[in-house]
């Protein structure tokens, strides 16, 4: 009998067009895939992807789309590895894909959900139609594919210096004996020839023990020649490594034979005899990888089950995975995004569930703790008949669309390249804020009747998901106390806190005999921060390269000692003495978070590269700790509270109406000496997103602005003849089309940025926007108390002030790599035993008695590969394991790894109920 169904969209089946996103490959609400037993059911009307088992009838109820098309994936197998194959190595930074073809073996079964309303859907006979739109949608590329570069290599281009290079004098000759070493020093490789007069100079020391002492480098600071090529990369095709040193990044030169002729040289006499940056960052990158063996050189023992499931690395997303590990260990991301999941999910209206960041984040949640696929990875064909040596790990699950959602118009995160984890962490609690706010309010995404009646309730559009702010956790205040050293007088301010701390670390090398003297003055600087080691020369960056460099041990206390100390500014303008003068400066805690996210600043530069400094810090691993003594007290009886001139010229309190600014990027625009309204002006113009290189980059474009130093009218006040008023410039937006309802409401959603302003335009073409006072409410309706209309109220700031508060390490993230945009990132997690021991049996495998304490144990989060870690595991270090040494054993456990981690949590004990701290 004919589908019915069928006959009636027989005239609306169509391909999908160029730019259409096809989800094939899994379900866009949970990580059910075309490789699972029941495969993947494709929406032919929208191609949407959804599991049979769940979400392709819930996308069938909610759309009405019946006609779907089951996609199942089966592996090849594979033909026998030769030995010829396994000594092949890559020899470039790139990712050669294996046509997916030449792997795989696609079934594609047409279906109707609605002629089986409680199977997975009636098989329909192939038609010459249904064939022509499945067989598109089998050539496009899957939303995967769109999102990910499967075969990528760092994009590099010409530059304006190397396609107008002006060589200097007559064509000339070089010698070899010109070639042979630098001009500066003695060293015979790692050498760049200046392709403006010839120089030869070597260059920056590498990591992987490549020497070098930036003689190239000082070469283009006195003489500004900016193009230099690595001496041994240049080939008979006319490839080089090329640097331009005022771009300060690598480079093409399309004119490269011709540029090379004007001193007498021939590339197709040359022949490559060097490595290639590239190939030196790939040489280096294959040694970054931690441990998976114990002491006793056995695989450390694989973990499976809820809370436990591994997320496998799309190509550099390992910074992702370790911070997104530790976030959803805590019982407040567990609650919020678990209890959502189903829920929101089911009332959703957004028919594409891949743009919205709700779905994605619950789709995540219920991969990381279902335990659904947290399982043993199947054997191919091939594996099954030779056998496994070693532990099975879990296949892990792909956060390939939360990934492409996340980094969404997001200049670093949107692209496949390594990032800092501290960074993302940042951004992660920016984006998630955004979303509870705009689901709160039955916003972005929603469609005007359901966020008519989430006008009505109050709640979000989803019926009887939790909306709530997961990242308040991380919530707290800084009190900064400003007082002059000449009239005494204070000045008080708080600021939020959303995403933890940036500690400086104190560099005390570990003296020689040889070293003593020479390094004494400098030994108990920080390596960033008030008190840092200046910035290292070209020579003495040489001399701390000539073998690897070992730290004294720093306490953590110390590190928050360092931040809380006074600070002298010495180039103050004290608006009671009304000239310049010097203050003390004093950062204190107002209140304590729930979750203290520490970031540790190992990073100094070296020759303007920055590196890390492997110190270790003693972070108490086992025991609590306090930070009772860094609570601040607010201004005490007899101090006298400075004029606020803002305050005097506008009207208004203190801080009326103002917005918060980023603590860390106000600090870091006054450390440079940017006057405090300056810096609020610059973050302000910029999108207000703690982007300090962006304002400081206005700032330079404005130091001639007559109304530089004016106060900044506050939201709400009279605005003077001229000046701008508080609302959002919405004139760009508006000049491509949009109203400015649309644009109003556009950046309010998007925290101000005009980027992913426009990217949620094109996503909500039919919504409405809102008119001006809408945004207020709002956000009033939002729970925001940072001001009315009037912009008089009080802006909020998270955390509790009670004592004590008293924390725990609960998880770290590591990095192992010169660099934080190169290298590997994985993560440590503080778990109950109970998660991994069989109900009811303890860490001995006895019954567990009743009362009996529950035993703790730490898990190693590796991409895809999840186990039990070690306390301590001492190993001999292999040579260029860690860029060291051969033969020095080094503890690998838990306790050795936490003294060099990057990112730390800390839980507070004892559960202080949060508390609103208002700002005075």
């Amino acid at each position: 009998m004919a589908c019915s169904h069928l006959s009636a969209a027989f005239t609306s089946l169509n391909p999908p067009r160029p730019s259409q996103q096809v989800h094939r490959d899994e379900c866009t609400l949970c990580f059910d895939d075309q490789d699972g037993e029941l495969g993947v059911d494709v929406c032919l009307t929208c191609f949407n992807g959804a599991c049979p088992r769940e979400h392709s009838r819930l996308h069938f109820q909610k759309t009405g789309h019946s006609l779907v098309a089951n996609v199942k994936r089966r592996r090849k197998a594979k033909p026998p590895v030769t030995e010829e194959d396994k000594k092949q190595q890559p020899q470039k930074l790139a990712i050669a894909a294996e046509s997916e073809e030449d792997m795989y073996e696609w079934e594609t079964t047409p279906k109707c959900l609605a002629c089986d309303a409680d199977g997975l859907g009636k098989v329909l006979p192939r038609t010459d139609k249904l064939d022509q739109v499945i067989s598109a949608m089998m050539r496009s590329l899957s939303s995967s594919q769109q999102n990910e570069v499967k075969a990528w290599e760092e994009e590099i281009v010409p530059c304006s210096h190397t396609r107008e290079l002006q060589q200097q004098g007559q064509p000339f000759k070089l010698e070899a004996s010109g070639l042979a070493k630098c001009a500066k020093c003695d060293l015979t490789s790692n050498l760049w020839l200046c392709l403006t007069c010839g120089n030869l100079g070597c260059g920056r020391a590498q990591f992987g023990g490549v020497g070098g002492n930036s003689h190239g480098l000082s070469h283009f600071e006195e003489s500004g020649h900016p193009v230099s090529v690595k001496q041994g990369t240049i080939t008979a095709e006319g490839t080089a490594d090329i640097y331009c040193y005022a771009c300060n990044d690598a480079r093409i030169d399309p004119n490269l034979a011709d540029h090379l002729h004007h001193f007498g040289i021939n590339v197709m006499s040359l022949s490559k005899t060097e490595k290639s940056m590239t190939e030196l960052q790939l040489e280096q990158n294959m040694k970054f990888d931690f441990t998976m063996t114990g002491e006793d050189g056995k695989e450390l023992e694989p973990l499976y089950g809820p809370g436990l499931t591994g997320l496998r690395n799309l190509g550099n997303s390992c910074y992702m995975a370790s911070i997104l590990q530790s976030l959803f260990a805590f019982p407040a991301f567990k609650t919020r995004y678990g209890d959502a999941y189903r829920p929101h999910t089911a009332a959703c209206e957004n028919p594409l569930p891949a743009t919205c960041l709700e779905c994605q984040t619950g789709k995540l949640a219920d991969g990381l703790l279902s335990g659904r696929y947290a399982v043993p990875r199947a054997l191919d064909e091939t594996e099954e008949k030779e056998g496994v040596e070693g532990p099975r790990f879990q296949a892990g699950i792909r956060p390939s669309m939360f990934k492409a959602l996340i980094g969404k118009g997001h200049e670093e995160f949107s692209t496949m390249r390594q990032q800092d984890a501290d960074e993302f962490l940042k951004h992660i609690v920016s984006a998630l804020q955004r979303e509870s706010k705009r689901l709160s309010s039955g916003g972005a995404g929603a469609t005007s009747s359901a966020a008519a009646a989430a006008a009505n309730n109050g709640a979000n559009h989803s019926a009887g998901a939790p909306t709530g702010d997961p990242t308040s956790i991380f919530s707290f205040g800084l009190q900064q106390r400003l007082q002059c050293t000449e009239c005494k007088r204070v000045r008080y301010t708080v600021e939020a806190q959303d995403a933890g701390l940036s500690l400086p670390v104190p560099l005390r090398r570990k003296q020689t005999t040889s070293d003593a003297v020479s390094f004494s003055s400098k030994a108990k600087q920080p390596v960033e921060g008030v008190h840092a080691v200046p910035s290292t020369t070209s020579s003495s960056a040489a001399a701390l390269d000539d073998g690897p460099v070992e730290y004294e041990p720093v306490p953590l206390s110390e590190c928050l000692d360092i931040f809380t100390a006074p600070e002298t500014l010495s180039d103050y303008h004290c608006p009671q003495c009304d000239r310049k003068t010097a203050a003390v400066k004093q950062t204190l805690f107002t209140s304590f978070p729930d979750v203290l996210a520490v970031q540790v600043r190992r990073f100094q530069l070296v020759n303007w590269v920055p590196q890390k400094v492997d110190v270790p810090v003693l972070v108490p691993l086992e025991e609590d700790f306090d930070l009772d003594r860094y609570l601040g007290k607010g201004r005490q009886a007899g101090e006298e509270e400075m004029p606020d001139t803002r305050a005097e010229q506008s009207g208004g309190g203190a801080a009326a109406g103002l917005p918060e600014f980023d603590a860390a990027a106000m600090s870091q625009l006054t450390s440079m000496g940017f006057h405090e309204v300056r810096a609020q002006k610059a973050l302000l113009a910029t999108g207000n997103t703690g982007d300090a290189e962006a304002a400081m980059n206005w700032l330079f474009a404005h130091m001639e602005d007559t109304d530089i130093d004016d106060p900044i009218q506050p939201a709400g006040a009279a605005a003077p003849a001229g000046a701008a008023s508080g609302a959002p410039d919405t004139s760009m937006l508006e000049e491509m089309g949009f109203s400015s309802a649309q644009a109003r409401k556009a950046l309010r959603v998007n925290g101000g940025n005009a980027e992913m302003a426009v990217a949620w335009l094109f996503e909500n073409p039919d919504d409405p926007g809102e008119e001006e006072g809408a945004a207020v409410a709002a956000n009033d309706n939002a729970g925001e108390s940072s001001s009315g209309a009037n912009g008089s109220g009080p802006s909020v700031v998270g955390g509790s002030s009670q004592l004590p508060a008293t924390y725990r390490l609960k998880s770290f993230v590591s990095h192992k790599g010169p660099s934080v945009h190169s290298g590997h990132y994985v993560a440590h997690i503080r778990t109950p035993e109970s998660l991994f021991r069989p109900k009811g049996v303890n860490a001995e495998g006895q019954v567990k008695q009743e009362g009996e304490e529950e035993k703790e144990a730490w898990v190693f989060f590796n991409d895809e590969k999840v186990v039990k870690a070690p306390l301590s595991a001492m190993k001999e270090e292999k040579e260029g394991e860690s860029g060291e040494g051969a033969g020095e054993k080094k503890d690998v456990g838990v306790k050795g790894l936490v003294q060099l981690a990057y990112v730390y949590f800390f839980e507070r004990q004892g559960g202080a109920p949060a508390e609103d701290v208002t700002m005075s």
